[in-house]
């Protein structure tokens, strides 16, 4: 079972209480002076300032000019200025990011200058080393930054969702049949049969069977919420759910 052949599997799960995700806070702030639209935000960047790191790489910047952009965009984007502007009725925050990262690197970046490593922005934090042995394995086919940053966008939200559902299993005392039964969760991709992780675990088949089935379930719904974190409106989860599936695929 490929991607494209459960797509219908992961757009059909019954919504889960849609509430205010982080990018409806988000939207929902305008603006306003909003503390938990400052953090939703936030949270939103940290999980997902890789696709842009590689969009940045990708139109020919070295890498220590990619960590300084990217840091220096984020710094500006928890700005009010950027966030009130976005579109709620076409707000999605994978959009919104790409534009407003162009909008940057076209007009601000030339007058603000280049911001000196280890001075005293800390928004966001992370190594350059990682950053680029992360992106030296990239396909090196890819040339289009948009192509790059969406494929990228889709890889990185479902290693999100992954590392929830370990961090799930592990609290529950359950880290190696997760490890175990892990490649069956984006089609069957696990090189061992049902019957040897049986053996493995000391398990039934039908048992391994049923926690298949469990992990899958419990997948589909970590992907929705997620999802859902990055729309404006329940009505887009199923949208940006296709989409998500055809680019990861």
């Amino acid at each position: 079972m490929s991607p494209s052949d459960s797509n219908q599997d992961f757009v059909s799960v019954p919504d889960l209480r849609f509430n205010t995700t982080h990018w409806s806070v988000v939207l929902l702030a305008g603006q306003a002076d909003s503390p938990q639209a400052t953090e939703a935000l936030g949270k939103l960047c940290r999980t997902y300032w890789y696709p842009l790191y590689v969009y940045v790489r990708r139109q020919g910047n070295s890498p220590e000019d990619a960590q300084d952009l990217t840091q220096d965009f984020f710094s500006r984007l928890l700005e009010k200025n950027y966030f009130a502007k976005a579109d709620r009725d076409r707000g999605k925050f994978r959009t919104f990011l790409l534009r407003s990262l162009k909008n940057f690197l076209v007009n601000e970046w030339k007058r603000a200058g280049r911001l000196k490593r280890g001075g005293d922005l800390t928004f966001l934090s992370f190594d350059a080393n990682v950053a680029e042995d992360r992106y030296a394995a990239e396909p090196a086919n890819e040339s289009n930054p948009d192509a790059a940053y969406e494929q990228r966008w889709a890889v990185t939200l479902i290693e999100h969702v992954l590392a929830t559902l370990r961090r799930e299993y592990s609290a529950a005392d359950k880290a190696r049949l997760f490890e175990e039964l892990k490649g069956f969760i984006w089609g069957d991709k696990s090189t061992a049969s049902y019957a040897e992780i049986a053996g493995h675990l000391n398990l039934t088949e039908g048992t391994v069977k049923v926690a298949v089935h469990r992990l899958r379930q419990r997948f589909r719904e970590l992907l929705r919420a997620e999802v859902a974190h990055t729309v404006a409106r329940p009505e887009d989860v199923d949208g940006e759910l296709r989409h998500l599936i055809s680019v990861a695929s």
